[in-house]
């Protein structure tokens, strides 16, 4: 789900590093000394669950955990993934750093939508609404990331539209991984006492 460098035009890289500012001033703002270490071990497991690609035709699939970190995060998942992604941009040369910005809204957005989305369910703490917030949080997550780079992609030009296509259909077995993951790990956390909420 990384997208290149040389790929997007400069008007599109400007406005994902608009967005991206935005959204990293105010998850800076959110964190605070309780959230830090949350903050710190979810971005890992992004940076770690990422770096596994499975290619798929033109394309490559991996696990995005962005709902996941979103969920429990909130805005601070601006900062979690845009740390992850800079490292892996230098590092492994995934993505790259013109386009942070963009991969970056494109991952941490979707977590902001599903921390609202979720919230109320993870707030019940029930069996049954836990595994509703995983599946929840995985569908956001994983199809609005997609759809932001497949519209991306079109936006590019014509030659880009079954790209986009694979991109977007590849995906729908992440969700599923996903969903499953997600609702393990809120079940595993109110099992342990641990606060869903932020």
């Amino acid at each position: 789900m990384h997208i290149s460098e040389g790929v997007l035009p400069g008007w599109c890289l400007g406005v994902g590093w608009v967005l991206t500012a935005g959204g990293l001033y105010l998850g800076l703002r959110s964190i605070k000394g309780e959230k830090i270490p949350r903050t710190a071990l979810l971005s890992a497991a992004f940076f770690i669950a990422s770096l596994i690609h499975v290619p798929i035709g033109v394309t490559s699939v991996h696990l995005l955990l962005n709902g996941l970190a979103g969920a429990l995060l909130g805005w601070a998942v601006f900062p979690a993934l845009f740390v992850a992604l800079l490292f892996q941009a230098i590092l492994f040369q995934f993505g790259g750093i013109t386009v942070l910005g963009v991969n970056t809204f494109n991952m941490a957005f979707p977590g902001v939508v599903a921390y609202y989305a979720v919230r109320p369910l993870l707030r019940r703490g029930t069996t049954g609404s836990l595994i509703a917030a995983g599946v929840l949080a995985a569908l956001i997550g994983v199809f609005l990331a997609a759809t932001f780079l497949s519209l991306e992609l079109i936006c590019i030009g014509s030659s880009f539209i079954k790209t986009a296509e694979l991109a977007f259909l590849a995906h729908i077995p992440v969700a599923a991984v996903e969903a499953i993951i997600n609702s393990f790990v809120f079940l595993y956390l109110k099992k342990s006492g641990i606060k869903l909420e932020v």
